[in-house]
């Protein structure tokens, strides 16, 4: 009898040998089935081997089941398993049995497979399938190994009598809607589970099992033969299910262990092993990364299968439930079926292509519906070939598209609809160029086609009640705009114009332009489009002001100001601008960005509305409401003044009343302290801390409060750094906790005592420690950049830095300034994803000397670059 390591290693070869076909850039998508069926023929092999070795009853059953019971095994699944065994079987601690069964599944182990494995009767088989409908959906693709054939067909006759295909179908259906809800409904995440995701082959799994259980299938040639799917149909799901069938197979054997995800590490690697470069043969870059070009084709693969699966999903349930959908007649050309929209018949689009379009109208204006029936999205995709150049001429279908985009609600999901069918990028042939398209700016976190539909959600959003308690003054805003649809079109143009290189923003103002003029015969009048144009080629602009300019320095908001013209457009981008913000990652806006960017539209709408800055009326004002709240706050008369009196005219512009006030009432009775002074409370932004901090001024203050807020945790979002007239710093931060436990309280008083500790030690700076960068800045480095230049008065220097995010990063620019003994005034920091952009208001001798200048630069880029 053949010993567990001579059988290890035999499996081992044998699978290497497999293996080695599959990551051969030749290896075609059509082959990876026959690959799968050959791993999972080597596992029969050697489990069949084991079987017989073990010597178990021949009254017992070997079942595959999952995936390997289909015989689709990737190179690194799990080799899943039941033992079945006949009804009354004791398998109790002290049964024989039940070692013999113990010692199988050891032996497998030794021999190298990675085996999953349950133990049951057939009545507990058909009982936890009853309640679970994950071992119910694996028991339905068993298939025998080996062991008792007698065994196994009873068992397959008792499990199919107890199916209901009808609850079965509605379980799998409530579990692919979690399943997709879990990956935020998109196949286009820049990281998706090229199995779970949407568009996944979990999905074309799913159509299978709720088709076997109906009766109407087992593969997809069956199903085309019962009438639920086309031959063309099935050729597209077969070609795009191959291709998925590819990639997770290449992902398995390049990263040596169960990966489904297409993370960043791999993209490139798999990309390779499809004969995609980055650079031509005679080494220079091409248009798109191999990267890029990978996942693309995945994309376009996703939302194929997505599109299919919901075509046969329908077909099932009506074949199913059919009673259910009787057609009551919307017009002459459609029917509604259970909140569906059917076309009155199969060609239909081909016959009167302005139908595309009405359908999406339809969908908008009449009640009830919501969604499109099988036979209307199968019309749809046999269709597109009509949706051509005459098409988008046509004026009939540009009232159409203006009426959709026009209509009082549904244009959220009536261009989502419009984008899954692929209708949308062939009516606006530039956004068809974006579908799938990647951005590598470690910024966003969805392709640019579901940025823009998501930034198109958040601004329709503003102008829905139901939402209001999300953003306030972003919806009472909107209740006073007159014309909605601007923004709309605006939303989806303002990154229309990415991946063609040069600035997108440009690109995007001609598209829309060009959209404009074209439809300007069906409501866009031309302040419509200028203000169109306008928010496309300036929708970055608020955003950069917000978190880089100097909001206090009146020359910026009048710059600003001049630069945006007047109070609708200034409006209409504050609305752009933070749907934007939000519309990019779940992780890029917080409540500080949002009081930034509502700080810049209140002080430009002062500006516009003919109040020009007078910076005396402006601090006396401040000074009125800060003694007020003093005064509410029970504070003696006049014992804000002895730290006023150290305080000059750039701390009153820099600091709002309510922040004003609160350093008075905490720092007046300490004013020439020897010992720091740290206060902390909620930011009044409503997320964070607010620090403050007040003692002898010293050249690395700053980098020594630095150090602490990166060693507990904390991330810097805004510092604002001044100098009084007795020589104190009076210095405060708004950093958030990403991790801290417990409540504001302990946050607060952990702060106010341990910062003190670390600003009074006299010791040398301690080094920065190294933190481990993340995969995404792994995987997309930022290249670093240092820019130092005076402002416009000569007196003060803008230091700005952009580079890849990483713990302590800030730190680390914080000890190369206190070297070099410059003084930092003003801290913007500002986190865009796994990207920093910081900018720094810095004063010191040192900035007059060039050669000082380059050096302090050269270090910061090493610093950066390390």
């Amino acid at each position: 009898m053949t010993d567990l390591h001579t059988l290890r290693a035999r499996y081992r070869s044998d699978k290497a040998a497999l293996m080695a076909t599959l990551q051969a850039t030749g290896a075609s998508a059509r082959g990876v089935r026959a690959l799968l069926r050959k791993l999972s023929l080597l596992a029969d092999q050697l489990l069949q081997t084991l079987w017989l070795r073990a010597e178990l009853p021949g009254t017992l059953a070997l079942v595959a089941v999952g995936g390997y019971g289909r015989s689709q095994l990737f190179p690194h699944s799990d080799v899943d398993v039941l033992l079945l065994l006949p009804d009354g079987t004791a398998t109790g601690a002290d049964s024989p049995l039940r070692a013999r069964l113990e010692g199988f599944i050891g032996s497998c182990w030794d021999a190298g497979l990675e085996i999953g494995s349950s133990v049951r009767t057939v009545q507990e088989c058909l009982a936890e399938s009853a309640q679970d409908v994950t071992v119910q959906t694996s028991l339905l693709e068993a298939r025998l190994v080996g062991g008792d054939a007698g065994l196994f067909a009873q068992f397959r006759t008792q499990y199919e009598q107890q199916m209901d295909p009808q609850a079965f179908l509605v379980a799998k259906t409530l579990e692919m809607r979690q399943r997709h809800n879990k990956y935020e409904n998109t196949p286009y995440a820049l990281e998706p589970n090229c199995k779970e995701s949407p568009g996944g082959l979990r999905d074309l799994q799913m159509i299978l099992w709720v088709a076997r259980a109906a009766g109407l299938g087992s593969n997809w040639r069956e199903l085309a033969a019962s009438g639920l799917a086309t031959p063309f149909e099935v050729r597209q799901i077969e070609r795009n299910e191959a291709l998925l069938f590819l990639i997770r197979a290449r992902l398995h054997a390049l990263a040596g262990r169960h990966e489904d995800r297409l993370v960043f590490d791999l993209q490139t690697a798999v990309a390779e092993s499809f004969g995609y470069r980055s650079t031509s043969p005679d080494g220079k870059r091409l248009a798109m990364r191999a990267s890029e070009t990978l996942m693309r084709r995945y994309y376009w693969a996703a939302k194929a299968v997505s599109q299919l699966c919901q075509i046969l999903l329908l077909g099932i349930e009506e074949r199913l439930n059919p009673s259910t959908h009787e057609l009551r007649p919307l017009n002459a050309r459609f029917f509604e079926k259970a909140g569906l929209i059917e076309v009155a018949r199969d060609d239909l689009y081909e016959r009167e292509p302005h139908a595309v379009l009405e359908t999406f109208l339809l969908y908008e204006t009449t009640v009830g519906l919501k969604d499109l029936s099988a036979r209307t999205l199968r019309a749809l995709y046999n269709a597109r070939g009509v949706m051509d150049s005459a098409f988008r001429r046509d004026p009939a279908n540009r009232s159409l598209f203006m009426q959709i985009l026009q209509q009082p609600a549904g244009i959220t999901h009536a261009m989502r609809l419009m984008n899954q069918t692929s209708v949308l990028g062939r009516y606006l042939w530039p956004f068809r160029r974006i579908v799938g398209q990647m951005q590598h700016d470690l910024f966003h976190v969805y392709t640019v086609d579901q940025h823009i539909l998501m930034v198109l959600r958040n601004v329709r959003r503003f102008f829905m009640a139901e939402h209001a308690h999300e953003y306030p003054f972003c919806s009472q805003l909107a209740g006073g705009w007159d014309k909605p649809w601007i923004l709309y079109l605006a939303a989806l143009f303002h990154d229309i114009g990415k991946g063609r290189g040069g600035d997108h923003s440009r690109i995007g103002a001609e598209e829309v332009r060009r959209f404009c003029r074209q439809h300007a015969p069906y409501g866009i009048g031309r302040e419509d489009a200028q203000l169109a144009e306008f928010l496309v080629r300036e929708h970055l602009t608020m955003s950069q002001v917000a978190q880089k300019q100097d909001l206090y320095d009146p020359d910026v908001i009048n710059a600003f100001a001049q630069r945006v013209g007047n109070e609708r457009n200034l409006t209409a981008l504050y609305l752009l601008t933070v749907a934007d913000i939000r519309g990019t990652s779940p992780k890029v806006w917080n409540a500080w960005k949002g009081k930034l960017l509502e700080d810049l539209y209140r002080a430009t709408l002062r500006v516009l509305g003919g109040r020009a800055p007078d910076a005396a009326a402006e601090i006396e004002a401040r000074k009125r409401e800060a003694l007020v709240l003093l005064a509410l706050q029970a504070q003696p008369h006049e014992a804000h003044k002895k730290l006023w009196d150290t305080l000059d005219v750039s701390y009153f512009m820099r600091h709002e009343a309510a922040d004003i006030a609160w350093h008075a009432r905490h720092l007046s009775r300490h004013v020439g302290t020897v010992r720091p002074v740290v206060r902390a409370r909620q930011s009044l932004a409503g997320e964070g801390l607010q620090v403050l901090v007040y003692a002898p001024d010293q050249p690395d203050l700053f980098a020594r409060s630095c150090g602490y807020f990166d060693r507990a945790g904390f991330s810097i979002l805004d510092a604002r750094i001044h100098t009084a007239t007795n020589g104190y710093a009076l210095d405060t931060y708004q950093v958030v906790a990403s991790s801290q436990p417990g409540h504001y309280r302990e946050l607060t008083h952990m702060v106010e005592s341990d910062l003190v500790r670390a600003l009074e030690d006299a010791g040398a700076l301690p080094e920065p420690a190294r933190k481990r960068v993340s995969r995404r800045v792994q995987s997309f480095p930022v290249a670093p950049r240092v820019t130092l230049r005076p402002d416009e008065k000569a007196q003060r220097w803008l230091l700005s830095i952009s580079a890849s995010d990483r713990a302590g990063l800030l730190y680390l620019v914080a000890r190369i300034l206190a070297r070099h003994h410059l003084n930092v005034q003003l801290a913007k920091i500002s986190t865009l994803g796994e990207r920093v952009e910081d900018s720094f208001l810095v004063q010191g001798p040192e900035l007059q000397n060039n050669a000082r200048q380059i050096q302090i630069e050269t270090e910061l880029l090493q610093a950066l670059s390390s």
